[in-house]
């Protein structure tokens, strides 16, 4: 009862994400059932001791610190719910801290593998559609779902930037580039509309062969054909050129907390890790062009 009382707050009161919100729900109810497989019938009833014994089940069961991290976030936020509307006087989660996550070198492509990334698509109409695609990614960093999700009213093409809709119902305005600007115009007014086929009715900025709203299969299918086409040795994701999108900004002058804003980050924290990037690139420029390196 509790869980789904918590689950229609993040909805109606937090505004959450439909897939942070079923991140959520799930974690809460995966928490129950070890409760519950433990003798313990009602989930508000547990311990920190019984919060130890889930992450210890967890680490046991061979995931990682990501996936205990995020599961112990999600157990935390359900408990100062229900403090919040006085089921219980104190979270069992309080003192018990995160694993500590080891962290992972940031992928990203340099200018000259984005530059061969970018000739890849021809000029058919599919080319066409993915140039525009490639370009939008790497020119506003913008995630997979918000591009996915972005429809034909969200660009602004007389200003040049495109609405991304966030989490919390919070948008953020992204500028295009000019290449990308250019490549999108081509698409919206000279590819579309033969796309959309019968489906006028289609709002979805991208669509596939049948017109329909392009899906995230359909997107990682076709950043897997241009890096191979491009000959890119690592493997090409869309976070890839989030990332790139990114490290190239700092590498160019842009201060953190506009980049904060452009890739809508809500703590500037997850804007920082792209500094060490940054500053690994600073440091092999330095060894190889100074004389006494």
């Amino acid at each position: 009862m509790y869980v789904e009382q918590f689950t229609d707050y993040l909805k109606t009161e937090k505004k959450m994400a439909k897939n942070s919100l079923d991140a959520y729900e799930r974690d809460v109810n995966e928490f129950d059932a070890f409760e519950k497989s433990r003798g313990i019938d009602n989930i508000q009833d547990a311990s920190s001791t019984e919060i130890i014994a889930y992450l210890h089940s967890l680490k046991t069961a061979g995931k990682s610190a990501a996936t205990v991290n995020r599961k112990l976030a999600s157990v935390r936020a359900f408990f100062n719910y229900l403090i919040e509307r006085k089921l219980i006087e104190s979270n069992p989660t309080a003192g018990i801290k995160s694993p500590r996550i080891e962290r992972k070198e940031i992928e990203f492509l340099t200018i000259e593998e984005i530059d061969k990334l970018l000739e890849g698509p021809d000029d058919s109409l599919k080319g066409r559609r993915d140039r525009a695609i490639l370009e939008v990614l790497y020119a506003t960093g913008i995630k997979v779902s918000e591009l996915i999700e972005a429809n034909i009213e969200d660009i602004n093409f007389r200003m040049g930037f495109i609405t991304c809709s966030g989490e919390s119902s919070k948008a953020r305005i992204v500028p295009l580039g000019r290449p990308a600007r250019a490549a999108l115009e081509d698409y919206v007014y000279e590819v579309r509309e033969t796309m959309l086929k019968d489906n006028r009715d289609e709002n979805a900025l991208f669509v596939n062969y049948y017109g329909k709203r392009i899906t995230r299969q359909g997107l990682w299918k076709i950043l897997k054909e241009y890096g191979e086409k491009a000959d890119i040795q690592h493997k090409l994701t869309p976070n890839t050129l989030r990332n790139s999108f990114a490290v190239h900004m700092l590498q160019n002058g842009a201060d953190l907390k506009s980049l904060q804003e452009l890739m809508g980050h809500e703590d500037i924290t997850a804007t920082q890790m792209y500094l060490s990037a940054t500053r690994n690139r600073i440091k092999d420029v330095y060894d190889k062009a100074h004389p006494r390196a």
